[in-house]
């Protein structure tokens, strides 16, 4: 197996470990391998992810002299080339025209439109526009509204506009972090009807184009704005069986208007009026550390559930195990050096607490959203009931201290 592992990721350690599991034999592709030669040793191949094509005539290369059973990109980065790859050597795989519309939310946005799918009304603010252009470019779609670049991640350059003038702000301001994460200066920023509500993200795993539903997770903190800073997931959900029923209908039908039909898929949605409005859908598992959250029946992790089927052993259960489960994203508080986080042996004494993951080092330079991308850290709880493993997420973030110079 190929996993593609963008060298950045915190996720390479998880897939490896499942691809152990499985008695998988793993390479590795990824920008620069030495980034993680301590994880895979040598078994490495260089490839530019950012270049689909690059990378999968590379791949097909390798394959070959060293013939492959499955490609598996694990985040956002490789996931069209993975596709590439896999179509021209005849493995399990996801249409590359899919996957790439998944990476670029206005082209998402008009796939979806074309097939009715609930979602916000939307517009475009073209490089350049003056004031007046801006304010035309955001008359349809209505306010307030969300002003976002096309193809970032993880909430970074996402930012909400009340009024004509806040759109002309908002919209320098998201040009300005679009620019500085290398987004071409001349795209098109994408403009969407601010959708009131309660979100969820589906966590779910397509066989032939049979979306099979693995979690669907609360997001209990409001996601209000002005900028949208993931916190709490928790699942299994707690709203009304017509609400998930909603929940389902509109990711089956996005997934079916994209032509997605292999692997993972991760899909953030907002309920309103009895509807499930789509915010976002990726051809990847959630992101971050956040898989850890789940546990299934089989005792299998979401990594050996997704590696399993793109070689096509059998997945037995896909049920989540008994038990309810949280994760909390730690949230950068403010601009500066980190020095630390304080009382994590705190947090982990809050019952309920299962793990605590500090991911970024003392010494680095910290950034919060919108302007930023990554999250200090993860903490994961495990309960009898969703609120408790809320409620012990709630109280371990109020025991941590985060200390930030500058």
């Amino acid at each position: 197996m190929l996993l593609l592992i963008p060298s950045a990721t915190y996720r390479a350690p998880d897939f490896l470990e499942a691809a152990k599991a499985l008695q998988v034999e793993v390479v590795v592709g990824c920008e620069e391998p030495q980034a993680l030669s301590s994880l895979m040793g040598d078994s490495a191949l260089r490839l530019p992810l950012e270049d689909p094509e690059g990378s999968a005539q590379a791949i097909v290369q390798h394959d070959a002299l060293t013939p492959l059973d499955a490609i598996v990109a694990v985040d956002d980065q490789g996931a069209v080339a993975a596709a590439a790859a896999s179509e021209r050597l005849g493995l399990r795989h996801n249409p590359p025209r899919a996957v790439a519309a998944t990476r670029d939310k206005l082209v998402m946005r008009s796939v979806l439109a074309r097939q009715e799918v609930p979602q916000p009304a939307y517009g475009t603010i073209p490089a350049g526009a003056r004031p007046a252009e801006v304010a035309l470019a955001v008359k349809d779609v209505g306010l307030p509204c969300v002003v976002k670049p096309a193809t970032l991640s993880a909430s970074q350059g996402v930012l909400r506009a009340d009024s004509p003038e806040g759109v002309v702000a908002v919209a320098e301001r998201v040009r300005r972090i679009a620019t500085g994460a290398g987004i071409d200066p001349q795209a098109p920023l994408l403009v969407e009807r601010f959708v009131p509500g309660e979100e969820v993200a589906v966590e779910g795993l397509l066989d032939d184009g049979i979306l099979d539903v693995l979690a669907i997770f609360d997001k209990p903190d409001p996601l209000d704005g002005p900028a949208f800073e993931e916190t709490i997931y928790v699942t299994p959900s707690r709203h009304a069986n017509r609400d998930i029923e909603a929940v389902l209908d509109s990711t089956r039908k996005a997934t079916q208007a994209l032509g997605l039909r292999e692997g993972p898929v991760h899909a953030e949605l907002r309920l309103r009026d009895g509807r499930a409005w789509v915010i976002e859908v990726a051809a990847r598992t959630i992101g971050g550390l956040c898989s850890r959250a789940l546990a299934f029946s089989t005792g299998r992790t979401l990594e050996q559930l997704v590696l399993a089927h793109a070689i096509g052993s059998p997945l037995d259960s896909l049920r989540r195990e008994d038990r309810a489960s949280g994760v909390l994203m730690l949230p950068v508080p403010r601009a500066g050096t980190l020095l630390g986080v304080e009382g994590v042996s705190r947090a982990l004494a809050v019952p309920g607490v299962t793990d605590v993951q500090i991911t970024i080092p003392p010494g680095r330079r910290v950034v919060p959203v919108p302007e930023g991308n990554r999250y200090l850290g993860f903490v994961f709880a495990r309960a009898r009931h969703p609120a408790d493993a809320e409620a012990a997420l709630r109280r371990a973030l109020s025991v941590l201290e985060v200390r930030i110079e500058g």
